[in-house]
């Protein structure tokens, strides 16, 4: 590496925040990336450790060692053409990955992990700066028509793939604008949109179509995809949310957390949004700990909610990870949110046992403190509670993609209602049904952008095997 010694030299710095008091009060970004000799510096910070746990621990298996030695000798033109070459879109990854490389950083075992994110989110935001992101258009064409189903970033990313090695590529979109569950479910305060706008300007001018307003399954016929075009890829988002069949759930003002954050990112886009979900002067209760919760958190509060609670049903996670244990791995441990930051009593355990309302609208939550034993929940007797609640958010995760569009295909589901379908072998990424691939959310169920983007790029490559018999996209 740059120097050999950078890691005992250095210490990790995050990146800068806008102050909460300041951020609340709009919905742009405000996490600063850093300035180049500050990442420099941490990328100096990258050890010459043999084997780069990092690069196994990223599921697109970014090249990490080599970008940061980069970085830290300032060839910034290079380090985004290494990135490029594993990661289409590290604007999005550098912005909303929860990082596992870090987790697995030889580093973390006793010290603070390289800020690799951070590192990531300085280079491609140099590459724009410099006007280095350009289309990258095939030379020759293949003759062959591929359709996706789904702009989220599975779908962005083998279209990216699919069209520089020469193929002809639609990506129909059921809502209005591109980018799937990227546009409408991240809140702009954590990514704006015009990073999605500026790829799909990108895309477009390498050959890509873009066709919104194409609900597959209800006004596009599936049969009419698979018969006009030499494969159909669906990489659709997982958007059947998990429901909580308690009494009180029909009171108004119970909501899915997916029925209240687009309708914000829709009104950040400049759109009228007619019977808005607003967290404005109420009490709410955000039911739910992972990252979807936390948006509602982040939303509510600018908003101007007069209270934020979060529950989560399972019991607290230690403030540290025992590293020794669970070292290269995601560990399970305390984590606060930006949104967190911002404003927020959060308690762990916690069952809702039902809702309260008056005149049909919710006003009170009862809930108990409860105990696991043995992997099974327990209530705790004498601890039931009631909260006041104007507006209660179920963030308890999705069960998988929506059934009606699989169903409509007629492909093999397994046992947790995605599409059926392998990562390897021959038939890497085939569904049941001649023609049809899956990848993303429809074929592994509730997961992240950045596993979305690797399987993406995966399933682009047997995409292209299977038409051409062979394939120069990387695996």
């Amino acid at each position: 590496m740059g120097k050999v010694t950078g890691f005992l030299d250095f210490p990790r710095q995050a990146q800068r925040n806008v102050p909460a008091q300041e951020r609340v009060k709009n919905y742009k970004e405000f996490i600063l990336h850093l300035s180049d000799e500050e990442a420099k510096v941490q990328g100096a910070r990258c050890m010459d450790c043999g084997i780069p746990f990092c690069n196994n621990g990223c599921p697109v298996n970014n090249i990490i060692p080599d970008w940061n030695d980069l970085v830290f000798k300032q060839n910034w033109k290079a380090a985004i053409d290494v990135l490029h070459s594993t990661n289409n879109f590290p604007e999005f990854t550098g912005r909303i990955c929860p990082a596992p490389c870090e987790a697995a950083c030889t580093l973390n075992i006793n010290s603070d992990p390289v800020g690799i994110k951070s590192i990531e989110h300085a280079i491609i935001d140099k590459a724009w700066e410099n006007n280095w992101v350009l289309p990258q258009i095939a030379k020759n064409k293949t003759g062959k028509k591929i359709v996706i189903v789904g702009s989220g970033p599975a779908g962005l990313a083998a279209a990216q793939q699919l069209v520089r090695v020469g193929h002809d590529v639609d990506v129909y979109e059921k809502n209005d604008r591109v980018g799937g569950l990227l546009r409408y479910g991240i809140p702009d305060f954590k990514m704006e949109k015009f990073h999605i706008d500026r790829r799909v300007d990108q895309m477009k001018a390498e050959g890509v179509k873009f066709k919104t307003n194409q609900n597959v399954g209800v006004t596009v016929d599936p049969e009419n995809l698979v018969q006009n075009y030499d494969a159909v890829l669906l990489t659709g988002g997982a958007e059947w949310p998990r429901d909580l069949p308690v009494p009180g759930r029909e009171l108004e003002g119970v909501n899915f957390a997916m029925d209240f954050l687009p309708s914000q990112n829709k009104v950040v886009a400049g759109d009228k949004v007619s019977e808005q979900i607003k967290a404005t002067g109420k009490h709410v209760v955000v039911i739910g700990g992972g990252d979807t919760g936390s948006d509602c958190v982040g939303t509510s509060n600018r908003h101007g909610a007069a209270s934020v609670t979060q529950f989560e049903l399972m019991p607290q996670p230690p403030e540290q990870e025992n590293k020794s244990m669970v070292w290269p791995y995601w560990p399970l441990k305390m984590r606060t949110s930006s949104s967190h930051e911002e404003g927020c009593d959060r308690d762990w355990s916690i069952a809702t046992k039902s809702f309260v309302g008056k005149e049909g609208k919710v006003k009170e939550l009862i809930g108990v403190k409860v105990e696991w034993r043995d992997g099974k929940m327990q209530e705790i007797p004498n601890t039931e509670f009631k909260l006041k609640a104007d507006l209660v958010l179920l963030a308890m995760g999705f069960m998988g993609p929506q059934q009606k569009m699989l169903d409509k295909f007629s492909i093999e589901k397994d046992q947790r209602g995605n599409a059926q379908a392998s990562t390897e072998g021959d038939r890497a990424y085939f569904t049941s049904r001649k023609k049809v691939f899956a990848a993303g959310d429809m074929r592994r169920g509730q997961s992240l952008v950045v596993w979305a983007i690797r399987e993406g790029r995966q399933c682009a490559r047997a995409v292209d095997e299977f038409l051409m018999g062979t394939s120069v996209l990387p695996r």
